[in-house]
């Protein structure tokens, strides 16, 4: 297991806006906004309700959801 991999985090897509390509995930009680070029797939699309696995990025002065796969 590489570094990245064992700093997943798994959560759940509580949010999705396809016009905006906004969306958020929870994790722990924690939410976790994300843009669509975030979704790993190439997609740029995700389902609320969806499990996935993630990892966290510090970028624009707040942590942000990076690396988006189904879980």
């Amino acid at each position: 297991m590489s570094d990245v991999d064992a700093a997943r985090l798994l959560g759940v897509v509580s949010d999705f806006d396809d016009d905006r390509g906004l969306g958020e995930i929870t994790a722990d009680g924690i939410v976790y906004p994300f843009h669509c070029v975030s979704v790993a797939d190439g997609s740029r699309t995700i389902a609320p309700g969806v499990a996935v696995s993630f990892f966290v990025l510090h970028k624009l002065g707040r942590h942000e959801a990076a690396g988006i796969r189904q879980a």
